[in-house]
């Protein structure tokens, strides 16, 4: 009896996959969820339609996110693409090798001389066992590998352009690649099969929820609260100003340095990256070292901002200094800037060393902050015209929405953090995991127009800020060669947003003692490193280089955390300790409290 005689819809290829197996009850569930996909859709559509133009339903528009891509693809010049013969002969090479393979009944192998062949996405072994899925992922590759080589022999091009265009070929062949589509993945086509469909429906769902709030999800978005899983350590919110909280850490030792530390974060993320759980908490780990510690929450900015500029920020810092220093009746606090509120607080420094204030900062601490900006990594290549015109368009309201800070900075890895969720969430349907640091990632912080446009000018395209007197605040000319605060400076080895030898050069630019500590990992994790975790490595030098590479060839290597080194360091600039009473008590000071931490600011979207 045959296929059709049996009721059955026989598909010649595809028996491995179960399709060979199909029947009538099969096909109307199927054609139930493709009219229930629809109507998802439909359902989808009429909503935003309904949306108010100035709400979300702006966000809901792909073309609002395409632009970013656009201002890449559209600039490039025309490719060239003659080595179009050597295509055509590896694309039949590759045809006749599969099908050769299915015939003889032998696996398809792919290639893996080159090791941008060696790939996750397509780790499945259908890629290579199935001659259909071998021949289209070998094809992929191999059309991607001549893009991305027709655009590095593009002549007498500025090389920061060059890698601008590379970055956006990269975008384009990871966007392609035949592991994003539901009909050309076999490890979905598998589990469409295996669910019936199911795993379409809720990927459905979940592409549809994260239009409608205009950013890609990463984590399970119910899975932590802050002040109940997520920045937990106890303290108070005991100042506030309109661009700032100042949380205050109840301290856990009978005793505690006397010199406070104030800790400014970078106000394009969250503060609680330093806090996100007892395990990784940078905070609890230095309250636990007797260090009494203030955080610095800043507001996530609204039209009320639009006027906000750096002197607003570095003014903010100030007034902090000058705030922890009346409440606890101290000379000076230490500060440690990480990253944007790094290079901040070195023109703070400066500031107060021309107003003869210096004394107010006993020691500064530089988590991954960049001072000169030349080489100053991946987010270089979203500086032009271009960008700054797609800034201005979604800055109406005075504002940049931070899911657009958020959607660059997903580009930056896009293979991870855009098509890896597509795959496994939207096509495949499988559940979020919780995630504490990708939950953080998505907790997006606007930020000023004003500023933002001033700041990747000022200092990404043209690097003001290590020509003295080309950058004033407050009316004050800037010179970083005025700083003598003894300065600790961290830089991640493996950092692309800012490259340890970008943050190095911090040390050029300084005329008091510092001390370099190069971290193992990157951005966040070769910061974010708790002891206990037993993780990466740092390297320490004391003698003196002139460059990175010299300080790395006879520095010490040391496994495991930085974070005990540098608590040493602070120890020897900060002297006595005292009882933690009165004002190093949260709230029993000058200082009332105001709410529990982590305060409102931070929960403000």
């Amino acid at each position: 009896m045959t296929d059709s005689e049996n009721g059955k819809a026989g598909i010649p290829g595809l028996e491995a996959m179960g399709l060979d197996k199909f029947n009538l009850e099969d096909w109307q569930h199927w054609t139930w969820v493709m009219g229930r996909m629809q109507q998802m859709m439909m359902e989808h559509m009429a909503k935003t339609a309904q949306s108010n133009a100035s709400d979300i339903g702006k966000w809901a528009d792909p073309a609002q996110w395409q632009t970013l891509m656009s201002s890449f693809v559209g600039q490039m010049p025309s490719l060239d693409m003659s080595a179009g013969a050597d295509l055509l002969k590896e694309g039949m090479n590759i045809w006749q090798s599969a099908m050769g393979k299915a015939l003889s009944g032998e696996v398809f192998a792919p290639d893996t001389t080159n090791m941008s062949r060696q790939d996750r996405r397509f780790a499945a072994p259908a890629w290579q066992e199935n001659p259909v899925f071998a021949m289209i992922h070998q094809s992929y590759l191999m059309i991607s590998d001549h893009l991305l080589q027709a655009t590095d022999n593009i002549d007498g091009l500025d090389p920061a352009k060059k890698r601008q265009l590379r970055m956006g070929m990269r975008q384009v062949a990871d966007a392609m690649s035949p592991s994003n589509f539901a009909f050309t993945n076999p490890e979905v086509i598998e589990k469409t099969i295996e669910t019936k469909g199911e795993n379409l429906l809720k990927g459905m769902e979940y592409m549809l929820r994260d239009l409608r709030k205009g950013q890609l999800t990463h984590t399970d978005p119910d899975a932590f609260e802050l002040g109940r899983n997520i920045a937990v350590t106890p303290g108070k919110v005991v100042h506030e100003t309109p661009l700032y909280q100042l949380v205050q850490y109840m301290p856990t030792t009978d005793k505690v340095i006397k010199t406070p530390l104030i800790i400014f974060p970078p106000w394009i993320n969250r503060f609680y990256i330093l806090d996100l759980n007892e395990k990784k908490s940078f905070v609890k780990w230095a309250v636990g070292q007797g260090i009494p510690v203030f955080m610095v929450s800043w507001k996530s900015a609204d039209a009320s901002m639009k006027d906000v500029i750096w002197d607003d920020y570095v003014g903010a810092q100030i007034d902090a200094i000058d705030t922890v220093r009346g409440a606890l009746g101290v000379d000076s606090v230490n500060a440690i800037g990480y990253c944007v509120a790094g290079t901040t607080l070195a023109a703070t420094l400066s500031l107060l060393a021309a107003r003869g204030e210096a004394d107010k900062v006993n020691s500064a601490t530089f988590f991954t902050a960049q001072v000169d900006f030349e080489h100053a990594g991946d987010l270089k290549m979203f500086i032009d015209d271009a960008q700054f015109k797609l800034i201005e368009q979604v800055s109406r309201d005075g504002y940049l929405d931070g899911r657009y800070m958020a959607a660059t900075f997903n580009m930056l890895r896009g293979r991870d953090l855009i098509w890896n969720y597509v795959v496994n969430n939207y096509l495949k349907g499988e559940d979020y995991p919780p995630f504490d640091l990708l939950h953080w990632n998505g907790d997006t912080t606007n930020l000023p127009s004003k500023w933002h446009r001033a700041y990747l000018e000022d200092l990404y395209r043209d690097n003001k800020l290590v020509v003295p007197g080309a950058i004033t605040v407050d009316g004050t000319p800037i010179d970083l060669r005025k700083i003598e605060t003894p300065c600790f400076i961290q830089a991640g080895r493996e950092d692309h947003i800012a490259p340890a030898d970008s943050v190095w050069k911090l040390t050029h630019h300084l005329s008091g003692q510092y001390e370099f500590l190069l971290a193992g990992s990157g951005h966040i994790a070769g910061v974010v490193n708790h002891p206990d975790q037993k993780k990466y490595q740092y390297w320490t030098n004391r003698k003196k280089a002139d460059t990175l590479k010299k300080f790395i060839a006879s520095a010490k290597e040391t496994p495991g955390s930085w974070w005990p080194y540098w608590a040493k360091w602070l120890a020897n600039q900060s002297g006595a300790k005292v009882q933690a009473k009165g004002g190093y008590i949260p709230g029993k000071g000058k200082l009332k409290a105001i709410e529990e931490a982590p305060g409102r600011y931070v929960k403000s979207r």
